[in-house]
């Protein structure tokens, strides 16, 4: 359940800036991965807000509104497909994440990161495994990085109308694999999680 159980003991202990972050689209086989950043005011209440992995598409673009009107700071930051390569998956989605937090108008004293791995952040950071379903900051982060690399794959279903992203966002789907061996890989998908297929 979403609480500022989490945040409130963080500012408790002396903190004055905190951060949530997520990430969207680590297992995907093709396209970006993205991140947000957000800084929610103290008693931010929205009851909708969820991991966005339990929301419906409308309620996302919803809160979406919501969350970048609202938060004091936030940030939406990628990873391309030529980085995920060079780096795999997990380093990718750290980089996203530190540049989402470098673009934050103001450097955080915390940053929350969703997961149970921080790598080479400028901040001091706290690891929250399933944070998008404890803290509403990694929660309202989740929200942005979601609905940002959904919007941005159906940009990429228009100049790819064969493989049919609009329906599964680049996850690996039966139709997703089976375009995919149909008509080979197009320029956005990540050769290295094509291994297997």
């Amino acid at each position: 359940m979403l609480d500022f159980r989490i945040e409130n003991e963080m500012y408790d202990k002396g903190y004055g800036v905190i951060c949530g972050v997520d990430e969207a689209g680590r297992g995907c086989l093709c396209g970006r991965v993205y991140a947000a950043a957000v800084v929610l005011p103290r008693g931010y209440a929205n009851d909708e807000l969820n991991d966005s992995k339990k929301l419906s598409e409308k309620k996302r673009e919803k809160l979406f509104s919501d969350v970048t009107e609202n938060a004091l700071y936030h940030a939406v930051a990628f990873a391309e497909v030529e980085e995920i390569e060079r780096l795999n998956i997990l380093n990718a989605a750290m980089l996203a994440m530190r540049r989402a937090i470098e673009g934050l108008c103001i450097k955080p004293d915390l940053a929350l990161i969703d997961g149970n791995i921080a790598r080479g952040f400028d901040c001091e950071t706290r690891t929250v495994v399933k944070g998008d379903a404890i803290s509403p900051s990694i929660a309202a982060a989740s929200v942005l990085a979601k609905v940002s690399r959904d919007r941005y794959i159906c940009e990429l279903a228009e100049k790819y109308p064969l493989y049919g992203f609009e329906k599964h966002k680049g996850y690996g789907t039966k139709a997703h694999i089976e375009a995919i061996r149909k008509y080979g890989p197009c320029e956005i998908h990540r050769p290295s999680f094509l291994k297997k297929i």
